[in-house]
């Protein structure tokens, strides 16, 4: 297993991911530290100004690199675009907001991984399992309220 901590040094995690060090990979990696529960085109759009000459296609190669290697997690809420956080080994989940999209994590709600178990005789062994809690944030809570005409409620 690679060095995961969150701390190591970028090229550090992507030659312990197997993968070869690339100013495109480092970007990469220190937007998503950045910015977790990023898309690419957010990935690109926060490293294009400081890395002249890289390519959209440079960024979604870096992403599907990293989460193939297992350094990245790339998440496909229902209606949304993908997704990427370097936030794994772990089972968590997530909530998304039905009013803005912002995705945060959520612990394992039940136990340990894979925190739910599908019923005896499916055949399966169940490595993981992911949920999705969908909701409103409060800012779009807040920004709701505030719309409100007085006296309504």
């Amino acid at each position: 297993m690679f060095d995961s901590r969150p701390e190591a040094p970028a090229d550090a995690l992507i030659r312990g991911a197997g993968l070869r060090v690339t100013a495109t990979r480092i970007a990469v990696l220190e937007a998503l530290r950045a910015r977790p529960h990023a898309t690419a085109d957010a990935v690109y759009d926060g490293i294009v100004g400081t890395l002249p000459g890289t390519s959209k296609q440079s960024v979604y190669n870096a992403l599907g690199d990293f989460a193939d290697a297992g350094l990245a997690r790339r998440i496909e809420p229902a209606g949304h675009a993908g997704t990427f956080e370097l936030r794994v080994g772990d089972n968590h989940h997530h909530v998304v907001c039905t009013g803005c999209g912002r995705i945060e994590d959520v612990d394992c709600v039940v136990g340990s991984a894979p925190c739910l178990h599908v019923p005896e005789g499916s055949g399966f062994l169940i490595e993981t399992a992911e949920v999705t809690f969908w909701g409103v944030c409060s800012d779009c809570r807040a920004t709701s309220e505030a719309e409100k005409p007085r006296g309504s409620r």
